[in-house]
C-alpha cells in the first residue's frame, strides 16, 4: 500500500545516518502532532502540565500539533529537494521554539511546571540540534 511516502533514495549530500535521523524525527513529529490534535488534554498530561487544560491552551496545543504534523508529513512525502526545504523549515521552527522555551524557563518558579518545560525544551532542542547538524553538513559538503 502506498501512503505517498517517497522512497529513501541515497542522497550523496547526506550520510545515511543523517537521512535516517530525519525520517525518525519526521515520524516523531507526526506521532506527537497527531496526538496533540486528537487529544490535547492527554498531550498536556504527558508533558506534566495537565492542570493547564483551558480552552486557550488546548487551542494552542492543537496549533502546535497541526504544525508538527505538517512538517513531518511534508518531509516524508517530499523528494530530496523538498526534504531539504522541510529540514530548513524544521530548523527554523525548532530553534525558535527552543529559544522561546529557554526564555520561559527563566520565569517559571513552580518545580513541576519547570520540569515539564525543561522536558519540552530538551525535545525541541534535540530537533533543533538535528537541523543544525544537517545544515552544517550541507555547508561543509558544498565547499570546494
Amino acid at each position: 500500500m502506498d501512503y505517498g511516502v517517497q522512497e529513501l533514495r541515497p542522497d550523496p549530500r547526506q550520510p545515511a545516518l543523517l537521512r535516517h535521523a530525519y525520517v525518525v524525527a519526521a515520524a516523531g513529529r507526526i506521532a506527537w502532532g497527531g496526538a496533540a490534535l486528537v487529544s490535547p488534554g492527554a498531550n498536556l498530561r504527558a508533558a506534566g502540565v495537565g492542570e493547564l487544560q483551558t480552552p486557550e491552551v488546548i487551542y494552542l496545543t492543537r496549533v502546535f500539533g497541526a504544525r508538527a504534523l505538517a512538517i513531518g508529513v511534508g518531509y516524508l512525502r517530499g523528494d530530496p529537494p523538498a526534504r531539504a526545504r522541510w529540514q530548513r523549515l524544521g530548523l527554523l521552527v525548532d530553534s525558535l521554539d527552543t529559544i522561546s522555551g529557554l526564555t520561559a524557563l527563566r520565569t517559571i518558579d513552580d518545580a513541576p511546571r519547570r520540569r515539564a518545560a525543561s522536558l519540552l525544551v530538551a525535545i525541541t532542542g534535540a530537533y533543533a540540534a538535528l537541523g543544525v547538524a544537517g545544515s552544517v553538513y550541507a555547508l561543509l559538503s558544498e565547499r570546494p
